[in-house]
């Protein structure tokens, strides 16, 4: 990789963590759904948000004044994404063992990933995953973020991509398991696991690209940018990246041509750059068989 370029792709690794929404598919406890929040990025287009999948086995309310605070909580605005983060901070240091913490936990991964606070996200996806392991959701939203997240500063990157690689595997394992709710539509479920499976790939695809084993990367991230009804464009320029380095020089032109076609991201002119640049490699170099 040319030094101009690979500084490009850590700059867009990183900004690419907070464009748009995540997708809501978790089995969470208490009796309501937890709110996803806005996009960071109002740039890149959405689709409404699928509510959590959820198992109600609840215990009885432990006091009314810790059911108040869940009530303020909850009916926070999601637009004010700080706000509603300190309220989950504040509720869970004066509730530790609140029967609602995996609630307040889900809400603040994905809060947090909004505000760019990742080492926060981190933490809290760790403690709801001791909580609760098999939350799908959590589980793509921390294997799709942390090797994002990865720098020249980051410390044993190695073990924090196998970390991420977990995530990711576990993730595509659950996500077929989870029964449909009877109060949930058989077209938002399959658009909450789409959504789910679409993050966990293309976690495993940056991972790839991490560790330089390009033609890994390539099927995973074909799958993520097939299943999300709104692909991130950042998954389509690492697709090219991958194609490029695999020598498959015209499925890069074509993953380029489709990152530049989408709106917001701020990559529009690095994907119309790469398309050149993968034409050229195209006319002078051999492409390597699939």
């Amino acid at each position: 990789m040319k030094p101009k370029r690979a500084k490009s792709v850590a700059l867009i690794i990183l900004g690419g963590m907070f464009l748009g929404g995540v997708p809501a598919l978790a089995q969470t406890q208490g009796s309501q759904p937890t709110q996803t929040p806005a996009p960071a990025d109002k740039s890149k287009p959405t689709t409404p948000v699928p509510a959590p999948l959820t198992l109600d086995s609840s215990a009885p309310p432990v006091n009314a004044e810790e059911d108040g605070a869940m009530k303020v909580f909850r009916d926070a605005p999601v637009a004010d994404v700080a706000a509603k983060d300190k309220l989950g901070e504040d509720f869970l240091q004066k509730y530790p063992q609140s029967r609602y913490r995996i609630e307040v936990y889900s809400w603040l991964v994905k809060g947090y990933l909004s505000q760019g606070q990742v080492d926060k996200m981190e933490a809290a996806g760790e403690k709801e995953l001791e909580l609760m392991p098999n939350d799908a959701q959590t589980l793509a939203i921390l294997g799709s973020t942390l090797p994002r997240a990865i720098s020249s500063a980051t410390p044993e990157p190695e073990k924090r991509l196998a970390k991420a690689e977990s995530y990711s595997k576990k993730a595509l394992e659950i996500v077929p398991t989870y029964p449909k709710p009877d109060n949930i539509s058989d077209e938002t479920f399959t658009a909450a696991k789409n959504q789910t499976m679409a993050l966990a790939y293309g976690g495993l695809g940056i991972v790839a690209i991490r560790r330089g084993k390009f033609a890994e990367a390539i099927p995973n991230l074909e799958q993520s940018v097939k299943l999300d009804p709104n692909p991130d464009p950042v998954n389509y320029y690492l697709l090219g990246i991958a194609n490029e380095k695999a020598s498959h020089f015209d499925d890069a032109v074509t993953a380029f041509t489709k990152c530049a076609a989408i709106p917001g991201g701020g990559i529009q002119a690095t994907c119309k750059t790469s398309i050149d640049e993968a034409k050229k490699l195209a006319a002078t170099q051999m492409s390597a068989p699939k």
